[in-house]
């Protein structure tokens, strides 16, 4: 790998590793899943190549080959796995413009996006990028515009599409979504992520979400 090609990153400063050929997909994988097993457990600073190596079992020569060093492995690991975190979340901006019942459509929406973010390998991951944001700032960009993109963004353009309908009166459809998830999943969210051993709790989650959503509508809903 020549330096141009090691140095390569994206626009968020996350790793551009090239894609290995048929023969090195395996050793490539092996690397990946015991590199996120290994950051999961430890964090960066006290994470181990020798323990990567040995997890993977694959050669720390190898390794270094693949991805140049420790802060590139990291980035390029936690960046390619960030992207893939809301993948079992489906869009929901135009189900939800279209909902006969709004408030049912956004109370199933914010429990399945809960219910998502609250999985403990999401959690883990989430714990690592806030304990690592001062080194690897791109990490919590990445993740945020992930959010954006694939959350935010289609239930702002639900919030508008009602708001022009006259279902809602929302001034500002981008901060109300951010309202919404707020008073939400926000709330748990919060809470798991600081106390690693709170269980989820299903009558708490009903709870909280109704509530949450009982909120916005009376702040946004026009009747």
């Amino acid at each position: 790998m020549d330096a141009e090609t090691m140095n390569a990153t994206d626009e968020y400063g996350i790793p551009i590793i090239p894609g290995p050929s048929d023969s090195a997909q395996r050793k490539r994988q092996a690397i990946i899943d015991a590199a996120l097993a290994e950051f999961l457990t430890e964090g960066y600073s006290a994470a181990s190549m020798d323990a990567i190596t040995q997890r993977s079992g694959v050669s720390k020569a190898t390794i270094y080959k693949h991805f140049g060093n420790k802060e590139r492995l990291f980035l390029a690991v936690v960046g390619g796995v960030l992207p893939q975190t809301y993948a079992g979340l489906q869009c929901c901006g135009s189900t939800i413009a279209q909902a006969p019942d709004l408030r049912a459509a956004l109370i199933s929406f914010t429990t399945d996006w809960t219910r998502l973010v609250l999985r403990p390998d999401i959690m883990s991951l989430r714990r690592l990028v806030i304990g690592e944001i001062d080194r690897f700032p791109q990490l919590g960009q990445l993740w945020y515009r992930v959010t954006y993109d694939m959350n935010n963004g289609p239930l702002t353009e639900a919030f508008t599409e009602l708001d022009a309908r006259g279902t809602l009166e929302v001034p500002d459809p981008a901060l109300a979504v951010q309202q919404l998830v707020a008073a939400t999943l926000g709330v748990l969210q919060l809470v798991h992520t600081f106390s690693t051993d709170t269980e989820v709790d299903e009558a708490e989650l009903s709870r909280v979400i109704t509530s949450g959503v009982d909120l916005f509508l009376a702040r946004y809903a026009t009747a």
